[in-house]
């Protein structure tokens, strides 16, 4: 049923792993970015408006593609990410998780009892009910739960927070983290670098795979972050990747127009 290969075993053993982002909501872009060759692809639900029903429809291209779909949910909300779970994504990527009790909020949610207190149900995940144990059994081993730290409450509690069985790895949020140490988009800041900093450390302390997303889609950043110990790497938007070649090429047609 599970066609993708191992997000989860990649993320234990800190094997570097390249994914993008998904915030048009279309099925056809989706079809074109999973096509790019994509360990992953996050459906983001908190900054974008796509519905959940969107979002099936763009897990169902991704996961039948044999791509690993995982969706940011817009909130640490055990309802919603029991639903996109459902849904059939591989795992979640939660925002603003601040403290181990959050942590630990967000793995139960995608697990089913006695190791959580995910609601038993069956829907596409469980193959419309064909294959429940299946699912169950595929749950508690593949399935991959991301926090995002991205404010300096999660900084400070980074050890805790990486110590919760269940979280695979994190994702900085570099731009929510400025703006929690007041300075909000000024990446260069040297309380900013400091925090990163921290974290970095951490990570390397406790062999946690650490994660980063890069929205420029200049491939050069990645490059400097997987440099600097960062494995699982969110590379571009597709709002982005559109924006920036239709741009560029529309750039060297007007300069050529002119030099005539």
């Amino acid at each position: 049923m599970r066609r993708a290969g191992s997000l989860k075993k990649s993320l234990q053993n800190n094997v570097p792993t390249i994914g993008s982002w998904l915030q048009l909501g279309s099925t056809a872009v989706t079809e074109i970015m999973v096509r790019c060759g994509f360990d992953w692809l996050v459906i983001d639900l908190e900054h974008s408006v796509t519905t959940l029903a969107q979002a099936q429809e763009m897990l169902r291209v991704i996961d039948l593609a044999g791509c690993v779909p995982l969706v940011r949910v817009s909130a640490n909300d055990p309802t919603l990410i029991k639903r996109v779970m459902d849904a059939g994504a591989h795992g979640v990527i939660v925002p603003m998780v601040n403290t181990a009790q959050e942590a630990r909020a967000a793995v139960s949610a995608v697990r089913y009892p006695p190791t959580g207190t995910r609601g038993v149900g069956l829907w596409r995940a469980q193959g419309y009910g064909l294959s429940f144990a299946e699912y169950q059994e595929w749950l508690e081993h593949e399935s991959v739960v991301v926090v995002q730290i991205e404010h300096i409450r999660a900084v400070e509690n980074i050890e805790q927070i990486l110590a919760v069985p269940g979280v695979d790895a994190f994702l900085v949020g570099p731009y929510d983290l400025s703006g929690s140490l007041g300075v909000p988009g000024d990446l260069e800041h040297p309380d900013v670098v400091g925090a990163l900093a921290r974290v970095e450390g951490v990570a390397r302390q406790m062999g946690k795979t650490a994660g980063y997303h890069i929205v420029d889609v200049r491939p050069e950043p990645v490059l400097e972050k997987l440099a600097a110990g960062y494995h699982f790497l969110a590379y571009g938007v597709d709002m982005l990747f559109l924006a920036g070649a239709a741009r560029a090429g529309m750039r060297t047609l007007r300069e050529s127009m002119a030099a005539r």
